[in-house]
Formats: structure tokens, sequence, C-alpha cells
């Protein structure tokens, strides 16, 4: 098959695939995860059901592709955020802050409380350990952030702190959660 037709039905199969994730997740926002089917999905996004199955199995494999596609689109973000900045303290702040975000805005949807568990969960969730956990160890050696604690475990105290912001009643309580985090990595005063 020629390169140009080979992109194409990729291209076109990419598009196919993110309509229906896109229309699962709008079935499940609108009326709940148990309203969606098979049929429903492949009426939303236009295809026939039998189309439908090329693609997916069954609405759970949507539902938990659709969840890994979130999960990436928030790791790319964290790194696009991370990249604002050059002193490594700044760029720790504004992941943080990105995250503790991310986290009040997705968390405590009925579709994110179904799919919080799985591998592609405990994948991100490491990665994004390791983010974190990097930047802190730059910001310590540069003597910017505290170094008397090993930086992975500084790292799951920031997880651990920001997962609060899903209960966040506004933006400005999440800010100054995140806050509070940042101040919690300060070098001890000496």
């Amino acid at each position: 098959m020629p390169k140009l037709w080979n992109d194409t039905l990729e291209s076109h199969r990419r598009e196919v695939r993110d309509a229906i994730l896109d229309a699962a997740a709008a079935i499940a926002t609108e009326r709940g995860v148990p309203a969606v089917t098979m049929s429903e999905v492949a009426e939303r996004t236009g295809i026939g059901r039998a189309t439908l199955y090329k693609y997916f199995p069954d609405v759970q494999a949507i539902l938990v592709a659709w969840h890994e596609r979130q999960v990436g689109r928030h790791l790319a973000e964290l790194l696009a955020a991370r990249d604002q900045a050059s002193d490594p303290e700044r760029r720790l702040e504004i992941a943080l802050g990105t995250y503790a975000r991310i986290t009040h805005e997705e968390h405590g949807t009925e579709l994110v409380a179904l799919l919080r568990h799985g591998e592609h969960v405990t994948r991100g969730y490491q990665q994004l350990s390791e983010f974190l956990r990097d930047l802190i160890a730059e910001g310590a050696k540069r003597g910017r952030l505290r170094d008397d604690v090993p930086p992975a475990e500084l790292a799951s105290f920031c997880l651990h702190a920001l997962s609060a912001a899903s209960s966040m009643p506004s933006l400005a309580a999440v800010r100054r959660l995140v806050s509070v985090t940042m101040a919690g990595l300060q070098p001890p005063k000496r």
C-alpha cells in the first residue's frame, strides 16, 4: 500500500476512535455510566455497531481507553506546564498547581471514580511521581528545596496532599492548598 494511503487510513482510524471515546464520555457525563451502551455510542458517533465492534469489544473497553487518553493528556499538560519556567522551584509550583487543578476538575465524576483503578492508572501515577521527584531533586540540588528528605518521599507527600484538591470548594482554595504544599518543601531553617 502506498504511504499516503496508509497515513490517510491511520488518520481516519484515529479520528473514528477519538469520536467513539468522546461519545461514550459525553453519554456518561449527561446520563450516567449505566446509560453508555454500544448501540448508544454507535448512534452518537454516527457509525454502525459492526464498525464499533471492530474498534472495541465492549463498553468497558471504551471507557478504559477514554481514561487512558485522559491520563496521557494530563501528563502532557503537566510536562508543558513544567516547561513554562526555568527556575526549579517555580517549575515545581506550576506543575503542582496544574496537577491540583486537574484533580479538582476531574475527580469526583462518576466516570473517573469507576475507572480509578487499573494498570494505566498505576503507570500514570508512577510517571507523575517520578516527574515530581526529578523536579524536587533538581530544586534540592540547587538549595531551593529541602534536601533532608528523599525526593521520592517528598513527591509522594505532594501527591497525597494535593489529592485534597478534589474536594476543595473553589480554585482559590486549590491555589491555597498548592501554597501550603510548596511551603512544606522549603528547606528547614538552620
